[in-house]
């Protein structure tokens, strides 16, 4: 994990802080995409209606337990994330074994391999259906676009240091974590004054925008990237 789920803008309430209180109203999981192997904490075995250690998570009962105007979604969600490697959010319905349909809001982060690679995505699964109360329905309601506008803004300077270091994504991350903090920075803090002032250079050099301009008219006839292992 590079970054916790639960980070959020200053003065807002972090996901797990909302969620305090009750010991089975937040559990964990990992999901590790070369082998599509699922690790649920025992939380999230119990709100889908199973004691600990009993079964198996895999991708196909995750689905199952789905509500089935939800199902679809979720798993187009799922999909983009092993195919971009990016952190995710969804919030929709599952049915537990004995029928009982909770709300649920799902959070995953990128989860890195001992190489620096996005290897899997792990997080936290947040049930809205008992324990919270109308307060912190809103306040989870307020944190959550908070979650997911600091991903973008942080992922948009990554891709300025990406271009112009000549570094991967967690390289670029790494970067960025580095400065925020020696200069005692929050991270989407400085990601955003990064992405405010870039403006002040004008563009690339004309020899690079030439190169560039070729790359983006050919792209297409390109292979496909590899995913990364």
């Amino acid at each position: 994990m590079t970054e916790t789920v639960s980070a959020t803008s200053e003065g807002q309430p972090t996901l797990a802080q909302i969620a305090e209180g009750s010991p089975y109203l937040i559990g964990t999981f990992r999901f590790w995409f070369d082998d599509q192997r699922w690790e649920w904490s025992d939380q999230v075995a119990e709100l889908h209606g199973y004691q600990p250690g009993t079964v198996t998570p895999t991708t196909e009962l995750l689905l199952a337990h789905k509500h089935p105007d939800d199902r679809d979604t979720v798993a187009e969600t799922l999909a983009a994330a092993v195919r971009r490697g990016e952190p995710f959010c969804s919030r929709h319905r599952i049915i537990d074994t004995t029928g009982t349909m909770h709300h649920v809001l799902v959070v995953g982060d990128r989860l890195h391999d001992d190489t620096g690679a996005t290897a899997g995505t792990a997080g936290y699964y947040v049930d809205l259906t008992a324990g919270l109360d109308q307060n912190k329905r809103e306040a989870l309601d307020a944190a959550l676009p908070e979650f997911v506008e600091a991903r973008a803004v942080i992922e948009q300077a990554k891709g300025v240091l990406m271009f112009v270091y000549g570094i991967n994504a967690e390289q670029a991350f790494r970067v960025l974590q580095w400065r925020s903090q020696e200069t005692n920075t929050k991270l989407r803090v400085l990601a955003g004054k990064l992405i405010g002032v870039i403006d002040a250079f004008d563009g690339a050099p004309v020899k690079v925008r030439t190169q560039f301009d070729h790359l983006l008219l050919t792209v297409h006839e390109h292979p496909d990237p590899k995913p990364e292992q």
